[in-house]
Formats: structure tokens, C-alpha cells, sequence
């Protein structure tokens, strides 16, 4: 596996997005993890990126606002929610991006609307992300596409004043696309343009998870590498298959 400089901190914005976006209160942990237990869960074509010899998987909530479709104005009511994702980092031929392992919400349209256009493994069930002063509290209990009580998660999250910044934090949210398996596994690529992160340093006051487990990988050992960003305005480009 040859080593790749690490993602760069800003990119040009797409210029034509199918979705525009806002990432509020969102919060990263990521956990150490062996690269061939996650490279196991993946699809022929797509290798999983590594930083400092590891693997890094993600739980990722934060509240998605004001989302819109091409120059649409933002979806009313249906435009804001709560989304709780579990993640990793990947390549596949020159892209380098997300790979999703789950993404839980709590409404049903936007979930089948991102099933069935980037193929995405949204979840739906009680989810619940609020932030009360410095202090940022997640519920997850999935229910659709089937009810799972063991698909769960609490987490609360204290945020601290310094700012955060190094290698390793921009390993983990210098990302600039999604990559996607879609029908007949044939590998898609969509861009995503922001804003660089403002990001503070978190500490975690409470983690009941089994979201990670449910994705299919071990339980994570360790407290989780865990940071905290207010937000950023996002655009999603078009899904395009990845050429090998």
C-alpha cells in the first residue's frame, strides 16, 4: 500500500452542484483500527487509505441544514435533520474519499431520495442531535431498513476552547468526495466542495455505541480521537463511475 500525501485543506468548489448543504455542530471521533479488518468490509476496486499505519473509522454526528437541489431554494421542513454516520477513507483508481459503512436519520423521504441516487446506506429511526452551550448530545435508535435494537448510539460531547489542527486532523476532515458501489458494483465518485473546517478540540463525557459494530467491524478499543467543528456550507457534485 504506497503511502499518498494527505488530502489538501481547501479544493474549488463545485460549480454545478445537485445538492447544496449546511454541516452544523458536527462532530468527528475516529478510533485506530487494524487496515485489514476494514479493507475486508470493502468492495474489489476500493483500498482503504491509512495514516500512520492505521486504518481510521469514523462516528460522525451532526445536523444537516438547509439542504436544496441544484439552484433550488432549500427544501422546507424536510430540509433540516439530525445524521449520525459511521465511516472510513478510501481510493479507488485516482479518487481518494468517504466510504460510508452507515448513515442514520430520522426522516424516510431524504433517506430513500440518497439509497436510490448515490446508493448510500442511509438508515432511518429516532435520531436525535442537539447542542445545549458547549455540550453536544446524539440519540440514535435505528429502525428502517429494519428495526435493530443493537443499531444504537449515546454519545455526549463536551467541546473545548483550543483550536484543533496537525496531520492527523486533517487526514480525518480534509475530505473532497464520496465514493459509492452502485448497481452491479460498478464504483461511483461524487465531489463534495466546503469551506476549510473551523475545528476545536472535544472530549467525550459519555459513548454508548453499537453503530460501529452493526456496520460489521470489531468493537473499538480506546477513547476516539474526537474534535468538534459549528459548521460549513457544503455542494455534492454528480455522481460519476470511477474509470479504472
Amino acid at each position: 500500500m504506497t503511502p499518498l500525501a494527505p488530502p489538501p485543506l481547501v479544493v474549488a468548489p463545485v460549480q454545478r452542484p445537485v445538492m447544496t448543504q449546511y454541516w452544523a455542530d458536527v462532530v468527528f471521533l475516529h478510533w485506530r483500527y487494524d487496515p485489514a479488518i476494514v479493507q475486508a468490509l470493502l468492495p474489489d476496486g476500493v483500498e482503504v487509505d491509512v495514516f500512520d499505519g492505521s486504518a481510521w473509522v469514523g462516528l460522525v454526528p451532526f445536523r444537516m441544514e438547509q439542504l436544496g437541489f441544484g439552484r433550488l431554494p432549500p427544501v422546507p421542513r424536510l430540509g433540516t435533520f439530525p445524521e449520525v454516520n459511521v465511516r472510513t477513507y478510501v481510493r479507488s483508481g485516482s479518487k481518494r474519499g468517504v466510504w460510508f459503512f452507515s448513515l442514520d436519520i430520522d426522516l424516510l423521504l431524504p433517506m430513500l431520495v440518497a439509497r436510490g441516487w448515490y446508493r448510500l446506506p442511509y438508515c432511518v429511526g429516532d435520531v436525535r442531535h442537539d447542542r445545549d452551550g458547549e455540550t453536544i448530545r446524539t440519540q440514535v435508535t435505528r429502525h428502517r431498513p429494519r428495526p435493530d435494537a443493537d443499531a444504537s448510539t449515546d454519545i455526549e460531547v463536551l467541546v473545548a476552547a483550543a483550536t484543533a489542527q496537525g496531520p492527523l486532523t486533517e487526514f480525518l476532515t480534509s475530505r473532497w468526495g464520496l465514493i459509492t458501489s452502485g448497481r452491479g458494483g460498478r464504483l461511483r465518485y461524487a465531489p463534495v466542495s466546503h469551506p476549510e473546517w473551523p475545528l476545536y478540540r472535544a472530549r467525550v463525557e459519555r459513548l454508548t455505541d453499537n453503530l460501529v459494530v452493526a456496520a460489521g467491524l470489531p468493537e473499538p478499543v480506546g477513547r476516539p480521537h474526537a474534535l468538534y467543528s459549528p459548521g460549513v456550507p457544503v455542494r455534492v457534485g454528480l455522481p460519476r463511475a470511477i474509470r479504472s
